[in-house]
């Protein structure tokens, strides 16, 4: 049975299929009160039709419902019928659904429709009972409560993996820092290795030659040491590509440019972060190293205010580029967030801000705001940044 419950919650048209075919079913159970029972059959069958489609759909079948509830009230005055449809129960699961999946504002809207069919159902058909207006009441309140628990569970849920998200893709991103600085640092030993044995052998190469004719003992030497050099270099590359073998390069470096932040503020955004963003100039023509240094100032200044920010955290940033220069501004609203929802780092962030601007010929500035939040700004020089 819970395997069967877990399979219908990703098959919302089928479960609201199954939803629609128990209130019809209770309203062909009432059929009997009807005069009309053909023409009550009918209703019955067409009121069930939008709980089909309540959460595909939610605003439309909203609509449509309490259309065809007006309609019903009209068709039942009309023919004199005073039966009452157990399927108009439907009308709570739709304002359940509109607060849950929707808002509180269209299930307002929803709950002042309503009053209005309330009104013409019994102006159409006749005064209500002394339970009716109670009950009725009642029912809509329980289905607007139970809404707002489910909303309030969604809404949490959504932000619980929103965090998640951008904790496995900071620790990717720091995976991927860590890749590429070794693999930067075995690039500087290929070349220590290759550019100081390859200079020693033409210092040799070219001594022995001249030595040759005249002493060929020194010519020995060197052609020696020539060989020495060559052994101990190719030791080295073998031992610097062994390491190299052990890394594997990630299959798709993050994404540069515009689309790289507009990528990253809407991460920081789908877990509550208030971020405006404001880019001028274009940015898209940057060097690579400029570009991926812009992108990780940005997510790693975001990150921090998710991290250290209070209980409503707000950001603002504004990249623009000038004349002779890109400048980054990035500013949080401050505070000091719920124990339960800080995320620790590692303490390095600003160190790794500071180096790839430093690598980039620019300047960083960090500090308190006046107002009690963080900012972090950035100028990196253009021709140390443009595109080729």
């Amino acid at each position: 049975m819970r395997r069967f419950s877990l399979w219908l919650r990703g098959k919302p048209f089928i479960a609201d299929s199954i939803l629609a075919l128990g209130l019809l079913t209770i309203d062909v159970l009432a059929v009997g009160e009807s005069r009309h029972k053909v023409t009550y059959l009918v209703l019955g069958v067409v009121l069930v039709l939008p709980i089909i489609f309540r959460r595909t759909y939610p605003r439309g079948a909203a609509i449509v419902l309490l259309l065809l509830s007006m309609g019903t009230s009209v068709v039942h005055g009309l023919v004199g019928d005073s039966a009452v449809h157990p399927a108009l129960l439907g009308l709570g699961v739709m304002l359940y659904t509109l607060v849950a999946y929707v808002g509180r504002r269209e299930g307002l809207w929803f709950v002042g429709a309503m009053v209005l069919d309330t009104v013409l159902s019994y102006s159409m058909i006749g005064k209500p009972s002394v339970t009716d207006i109670p009950f009725n009441a009642l029912f809509y309140a329980l289905c607007w409560t139970f809404a707002e628990f489910v909303g309030a569970r969604h809404a949490y849920d959504n932000e619980v993996a929103a965090r998640l998200a951008v904790a496995d893709y900071d620790r990717e991103r720091r995976a991927h820092d860590a890749v590429a600085a070794e693999r930067t640092r075995i690039a500087r030993e290929l070349h220590d290795v290759v550019a100081h044995a390859v200079s020693v052998m033409i210092v040799q190469a070219d001594g022995a030659r001249y030595a040759l004719p005249r002493d060929p003992d020194i010519a020995a030497k060197a052609l020696g040491i020539i060989a020495g050099t060559g052994r101990d270099a190719l030791r080295e590359l073998r031992r610097t590509v062994e390491l190299l073998r052990l890394e594997h390069a990630p299959e798709q470096l993050p994404q540069h440019g515009t689309a790289g932040i507009a990528k990253v503020v809407q991460m920081m955004r789908d877990t509550g972060l208030h971020v405006t963003l404001e880019l001028s100039g274009e940015l898209d023509t940057l060097s690579p190293e400029a570009s991926l240094g812009i992108h990780r100032i940005v997510q790693e200044s975001l990150t921090n205010t998710l991290r250290h920010a209070g209980p409503d955290p707000r950001a603002q940033v504004r990249i623009c580029r000038g004349e002779t220069d890109v400048r980054l501004d990035i500013v949080d609203s401050g505070g000091a967030p719920a124990p339960g929802n800080r995320i620790e780092g590692s303490g390095l962030g600003l160190v790794g801000m500071r180096e790839r601007v430093a690598v980039l010929g620019g300047t960083l500035t960090t500090g308190r705001t006046g107002t009690g939040g963080w900012a972090v700004h950035a100028s990196i020089p253009l021709d140390r940044t443009a595109g080729e």
